[in-house]
């Protein structure tokens, strides 16, 4: 199932904050990438608050991004039980 990203935030610890199209929002982790290729440019506090949503993923400067699978399955949801649609 692919479930587009609609806004990211970047937040302290090199978390993201994200909201789903189908309602699902919450906690993305993404220190565990930091010291991964080409991840690790997103050490820089700068690239990393540079973030934003297109094509329905995360992006950064420099073609790189997370795939929106990933963002999905691993994102700790915190937003109050959706609706689920009929």
């Amino acid at each position: 199932m692919l479930v587009d990203v609609m806004s990211v935030r970047p937040l302290p610890g090199y978390r993201l904050e994200l909201t789903f199209e189908d309602g699902k929002c919450g906690v993305f982790d993404v220190s565990p990438l930091l010291d991964k290729g080409v991840f690790k440019r997103l050490t820089n506090k700068a690239v990393f608050d540079a973030v934003r949503v297109e094509n329905g993923t995360v992006v950064w400067p420099g073609d790189l991004d997370i795939a929106p699978e990933t963002l999905y399955e691993e994102c700790e949801e915190t937003c109050p039980a959706r609706r689920q649609s009929a």
